[in-house]
């Protein structure tokens, strides 16, 4: 009903237009040809002039009420010089978009039709030429330099220390793994990914390395500590587009890329910065990859080193969960291989971990504030 009556209104806009444009024609007949052009000549541009500053006014309001209103400030390290490139390309634009449109518009009302006035041409000029050749030319070089110091920063190599988490896209969601205590990721084959048997990434169980690697829904990632992404897909071309953090990267089947960002900070201080306590980091698909593709959404829990720890302690490894009915020692193998992995981080997080596991009721005095 709502397709129905929006084609009713274009249908009604468009007789009107053209009732409109007919009466014109015919006032024009009365009047006479030549007087009906000047008089048409006038009036566009005056119209320019008018459209020139409403348009920039417009510009400038737009501006003013959406600045820094959308996004917020960027929560990574890396987005704070992504915004500082983007603030750079568009004073240059900026600057540009102004005097051209004053210039075009100006132009259209200064120089319309006079009899008094004939045309002039210039077939060349090499200094022209060489003008809006260089100064663009240099201007975009700028750009691009920026552009691509920025880019090799976040794609190149990542802190030695930094954490790592293997994001796969599938139609229409996101896997994301963690190696265990071996810090090694275990190695996977596709003819072994199977939903029915819970082993969405196709792990090899017969790699010992697979054996601790814990498979999740949702990131958790932690504030202040670089953190690698190693990027791919299982089906077609995804895009991991982590909007607050500034970053983006293409997932690509059998092609794995990576990228390197530190957050600053977690999601509960997003959520007082933004005034929104339904606030989650999210991370999307930014390439076209079906039909569903609007879904595909997944969440980033940005937290502190304590209970970034607490949580990989509650997570139960993909061989442990698979294993479980088939091999329950192997499966409590896996587990123990985590809780080892715990137990080795810092005194304090272990403490915590320990804490917590003894009674809901008991917490450090770091975690209650």
């Amino acid at each position: 009903m709502s397709t129905l009556f929006l084609l009713l209104i274009l249908l009604l806009g468009f007789l009107i237009t053209f009732q409109i444009a007919k009466a014109s024609e015919y006032v024009g007949v009365l009047k006479g040809e030549k007087k009906n052009f000047e008089q048409n000549n006038r009036v566009n541009g005056f119209l320019m002039i008018v459209f020139l500053i409403a348009g920039l006014i417009g510009v400038y309001y737009c501006n003013e009420l959406y600045r820094g209103k959308i996004l917020g400030e960027s929560a990574s390290v890396h987005g704070e010089q992504i915004d500082t490139m983007m603030y750079i390309t568009i004073a240059i634009t900026g600057v540009v978009f102004v005097i051209t449109q004053i210039l075009l518009f100006w132009f259209a009302y200064k120089y319309q039709y006079s009899e008094k006035r004939k045309a002039m041409y210039f077939p060349h000029d090499n200094r022209l030429e060489v003008v809006w050749t260089v100064v663009p030319a240099i201007a975009l070089t700028v750009l691009v330099g920026f552009g691509l110091f920025y880019w090799f920063r976040i794609t190149g190599d990542a802190p030695a220390d930094a954490n790592q988490v293997e994001v796969t896209g599938k139609q229409f969601a996101w896997i994301f793994r963690y190696p265990g205590s071996d810090k090694v990721f275990g190695k996977k084959y596709y003819q072994n990914i199977s939903d029915k048997d819970n082993n969405q990434l196709g792990l090899i169980w017969d790699d010992p390395s697979s054996h601790d690697d814990i498979v999740t829904s949702e990131m958790y990632i932690e504030v202040n500590k670089p953190v690698k992404l190693i990027i791919g897909s299982r089906d077609v071309i995804h895009d991991v587009g982590l909007v607050y953090f500034r970053q983006k990267m293409d997932a690509v089947p059998g092609t794995p890329t990576t990228m390197w960002f530190i957050p600053k900070f977690t999601t509960a201080e997003m959520k007082t910065k933004l005034g929104n306590p339904a606030f989650e980091y999210e991370i999307s698909c930014d390439q076209m990859c079906g039909r569903g593709h609007y879904t595909m959404r997944g969440i980033i829990k940005v937290v502190n080193h304590e209970d970034y720890v607490l949580w990989l302690a509650k997570q139960k490894s993909n061989y442990a969960q698979v294993m479980s009915d088939k091999a329950p020692a192997a499966a409590g193998m896996a587990a123990d291989s985590t809780k080892a992995a715990t137990m080795t981080a810092e005194p304090a997080a272990a403490k915590l971990v320990a804490a917590r596991q003894n009674g809901p009721g008991v917490r450090s005095p770091k975690a209650r504030q």
